[in-house]
């Protein structure tokens, strides 16, 4: 995907088969949504037959310009945007691995139930995973969610995903994405 200024290389979605990966023409397996404004770009990839109301997962990236955050802190207001979005006592945010400088570990949340105040998505939760890059002052969130019915958060076996697909793209968005300048 190039936008922004910048070109993103992204690994195929975890529902996506391997022969399918190989193929390299995984378009035709996905319903896709891609916006651009003046200082982001946002794209969300969804299992065929799904979309943005109604889905079980989504894929995509986040890219945001002109930012002024480290990439700690913009992983930092990312968090803080999301764990707005659920039921307090039901959110919760967990690091899959350890920063190594500017180099952030993949990043997975849990809202085991949304915000009573978001009506159209009461009785649902989600889990997600992210990861993070940065090239000048532009940054990439990049990510994958599953959602489900309303879960305990300490309690995987209730998750809409199983923790070993979480564990799994975790590793794949943390060594896979690549973010460079548009040529």
């Amino acid at each position: 995907m190039a936008a922004q200024g910048v070109e993103v290389w992204l690994p195929a979605p975890s529902w996506i088969d391997s022969a399918l990966r190989q193929s390299g023409n995984i378009r035709p397996e996905v319903e896709a949504v891609f916006r651009n404004s003046g200082s982001g770009a946002l794209l969300e990839i969804y299992p065929k037959g799904e979309s943005e109301a109604l889905w079980s997962t989504v894929y995509g990236v986040r890219i945001s310009t002109g930012s002024r955050f480290t990439l700690k802190e913009y992983r930092a207001a990312v968090m803080s945007g999301f764990a707005r979005n659920c039921s307090p006592a039901l959110t919760g945010f967990f690091q899959l691995g350890t920063d190594e400088d500017d180099v952030l570990a993949p990043l997975g949340h849990v809202c085991g139930a949304y915000d009573p105040r978001l009506r159209l998505y009461t009785g649902l939760g989600e889990v997600m995973v992210m990861s993070f890059r940065q090239e000048g002052d532009t940054v990439a969130l990049i990510f994958q969610q599953w959602r489900g019915k309303s879960f305990n958060p300490s309690d995987p076996a209730s998750w809409p995903v199983d923790t070993g697909i979480v564990e799994a793209q975790a590793r794949q968005l943390q060594a896979e994405p690549r973010l460079t300048r548009a040529d």
